[in-house]
């Protein structure tokens, strides 16, 4: 298997997506390639996670995903800091997790990285 290097997620308010994002540990700087959309990008040495205006209002994403964190306790705090609602900390068989949905309403799962 690959590792993933690139996620591209559409979204219907482009703003409040990147606050969003941001409030998880993100940092982006505004792309726009030729005559395509103006769009958020947010790079490390090996992995970019792009956010594109949606192509209509109506447009519902169903993509869910995951992030790791060295501290699932003080990010579901910053989250509540920020406003946002984080769903309550568990102890799955696969780790420690909480679930949040972003602006579009995607499942993000934060699990706790004990390495």
């Amino acid at each position: 298997m690959f590792p993933l290097n690139l996620l591209v997620l559409r979204c219907r308010d482009l703003d409040a997506s990147r606050t969003f994002y941001e409030a998880l540990g993100c940092s982006f700087v505004s792309h726009r390639h030729g005559s395509g959309p103006v769009h958020y990008a947010h790079e490390t040495d090996d992995f970019v996670l792009e956010l594109y205006p949606a192509p209509t209002p109506d447009y519902a994403d169903q993509t869910g995903f995951g992030f790791y964190t060295n501290d699932v306790w003080h990010l579901q705090e910053t989250l509540e800091r920020h406003g946002l609602t984080p769903g309550p900390i568990e102890h799955r068989p696969w780790g420690v997790t909480f679930v949040i949905r972003d602006p579009d309403g995607r499942r993000i799962e934060i699990q706790w990285r004990s390495k």
